[in-house]
């Protein structure tokens, strides 16, 4: 199979971009320099507003699930209970009926990733970057302008009224649009940002996906009941359901801003299974590439779990409550915006495999110690908080030598795979994860992804010389 392997295409363009390299003293690695780049700048603001709805989505389903579809507790709601008895699992407290409810919109959420993630990456490679990632957003915007049909009576599905599964189909198709979104974004990045400067780019873009889960999970909730209560004070109902169309809308007028050069494509004649095929073989021929995507796909399959698990977590503290969860998400968000910048403006000099494995250590330390704290506010928030500096020093490097390691004509493809192989394997924990909870308790559950996360460790061999 032929294909260019030694030097990536953007780089004679990107050494000409008028970028921070004009100012004698300034640095060329780090965050300055990457965002002194103008159409860097408005591909950043497109992620930073898409992040947001996508972290403000996942809250407003909870909260709607909390407001409209568990009112009752568990012994009075009959129709969930006989479901949960069905499935052999114990509901003694409205947090677990929440639980076993968002886990279903999760599940539509993660299945057109596992079905569509690889073929997606192959048309992003395909289309022009720019419009796809401008129209995915356009539509999710327009999806979510029809959630509020969702609460009009109807008739009624295994017990759920018809809004429920409207919010699942919904999401579904939300995530099928994402699937296109995502290596399209990813591909993009090389082709604005010039070769030296990957390492702080891949560590904004890091910073900036766990800044959007600070804000997304930890303002989602006030924020959305700000929204609810301010617009009924003028007569309108409703407005929770504004967020969404107006981060995503914003998104796509940010990006659609964007001046980026594309290799002129030429058509090649080849089936979609074939250049599948020749993004697998990517990942055969490179074992660096194949190291960093089974790191991520490890790593997101535990922040996947902890996506179910913190409403657990949240329901044991006073004052918090399940509905309140993204407080503990947020905090493993503040320690992956801290250590994504720490990696952008002290990682030049680190070890990338090193990196990773110390990531690694820490995470597992925090999920051993997680299930100990429980009840404890500040502990909690510590743990989670050192988790995502953990989470930081292994996706940073690790999607940076995907990014470097990848070439240009590959790149969608083998970020398609990425997706599709991520969400395959987060697919597991993420439904088991309430299940387990709901019928073993927390601590099982905890345990098991340390006990996972340390056999990565051991794989990796971090004491031997890289």
């Amino acid at each position: 199979m032929s294909r260019p392997t030694a030097t990536p295409p953007p780089d004679p363009s990107e050494e000409t971009r008028p970028a921070v390299a004009e100012g004698s003293g300034s640095r060329t690695d780090g965050l300055q320099a990457v965002l002194a780049l103008p159409d860097f700048r408005r591909l950043w603001l497109g992620q930073i507003f898409s992040q947001l709805a996508d972290k403000f989505y996942i809250v407003l389903m909870v909260f709607l699930i909390a407001q409209y579809w568990v009112t009752d507790t568990p012994q009075n709601n009959m129709v969930l209970a006989e479901a949960a008895a069905s499935l052999r699992l114990d509901l003694e407290t409205r947090a677990q009926m929440i639980t076993l409810l968002a886990t279903g919109i999760y599940v539509a959420n993660t299945v057109p990733a596992m079905v569509l993630g690889t073929v997606a990456g192959v048309w992003a490679d395909r289309w022009p970057k720019r419009q796809v990632m401008v129209a995915s957003n356009g539509l999710r915007a327009g999806l979510a302008l029809l959630a509020p049909l969702a609460l009009l009576p109807g008739p009624q599905l295994l017990g759920l009224s018809w809004g429920y599964w409207g919010l699942v189909a919904m999401t579904f198709l939300e995530s099928v649009l994402t699937q296109f979104f995502a290596p399209a974004e990813q591909a993009a990045i090389p082709l604005l940002v010039p070769r030296p400067r990957m390492l702080a780019a891949m560590s904004l873009y890091q910073a900036t996906s766990m800044g959007a889960t600070i804000v997304g999970f930890a303002l989602g909730d006030p924020v959305l009941r700000l929204l609810r209560s301010s617009l009924r004070g003028i007569g309108i109902s409703g407005g929770e359901f504004v967020l969404l169309p107006l981060c995503y809308g914003l998104a796509a007028l940010c990006i659609s801003t964007i001046r980026m050069e594309e290799p002129e494509r030429v058509e090649r004649g080849t089936s979609v299974w074939n250049e599948i095929a020749e993004g697998i073989e990517v990942l055969r021929e490179r074992v660096s590439v194949r190291r960093a995507l089974l790191q991520l796909v490890l790593l997101y399959s535990i922040l996947a779990a902890l996506y179910v698990l913190a409403i657990s977590l949240a329901s044991a503290i006073e004052g918090l409550g399940p509905t309140r969860f993204g407080t503990l998400l947020a905090m493993s968000g503040v320690g992956m915006a801290c250590g994504a910048l720490g990696v952008a403006q002290l990682g030049q000099g680190l070890n990338r495999r090193r990196m990773a494995s110390t990531g690694l250590a820490l995470i597992a330390f925090s999920l051993v110690l997680l299930g100990q704290g429980r009840g404890s506010l500040w502990l909690t928030l510590g743990l989670c908080g050192l988790l995502g500096i953990g989470a930081a020093l292994v996706a940073i490097p690790s999607q940076t030598t995907i990014q470097d390691d990848t070439p240009e004509a590959m790149r969608g493809k083998v970020f398609g795979l990425q997706n599709n192989l991520i969400n395959v394997a987060l697919s597991l924990p993420l439904v088991l994860a309430g299940a387990v909870v709901s019928r073993y308790g927390l601590m099982p559950v905890l345990w098991g992804l340390a006990a996972i996360t340390m056999i990565a460790i051991l794989i990796e061999k971090p004491w031997q010389r890289c």
